[in-house]
């Protein structure tokens, strides 16, 4: 009787022993893997923030370029309505884009009857050009 209470109890301290050899083995692995999620985590951290970085440097420049080029428009609009001359050829041009003729050009730009006539010769010079280069 004596020699089975002292197997049982060599072999509860051995099961025991052996859990404890088991649970610290485990400890270790959870403790190494936790270590490697953290740099993970750290290393796309710092990813993140350069990209954050990146795409508000990035943001700022285009606010900058927007309003340079609302600049140069407001610009560029006021020196064109600036010279009643230079608008009156801008009107042309466009009307002669869509099609109008030099009496119509004379009627409703105000320019001389030659002007128009120039206009409608160089109009038609600049579309007889850009026929022959799609060709």
């Amino acid at each position: 009787m004596i020699g089975i209470a002292w197997t049982l109890i060599v072999a509860a301290i051995v099961l025991a022993a052996l859990s404890l050899g088991i649970a610290v083995g485990l400890w270790r692995r959870l403790r190494q893997h936790r270590m490697r999620h953290q740099a993970l985590i750290d290393v796309l951290r710092n990813e993140i923030q350069a990209m954050t970085s990146s795409s508000i440097g990035m943001g700022k420049r285009l606010v900058d370029i927007e309003q340079r080029l609302n600049h140069t428009a407001e610009k560029q609009l006021e020196l064109a309505n600036r010279d009643p001359g230079v608008l009156a050829y801008n009107q042309a041009a466009r009307l002669m884009e869509m099609g109008a003729d030099v009496d119509d050009l004379v009627k409703d730009c105000g320019i001389g009857r030659p002007e128009a006539e120039l206009m409608a010769l160089l109009h038609k010079e600049l579309h007889a050009g850009d026929s022959t280069q799609g060709r």
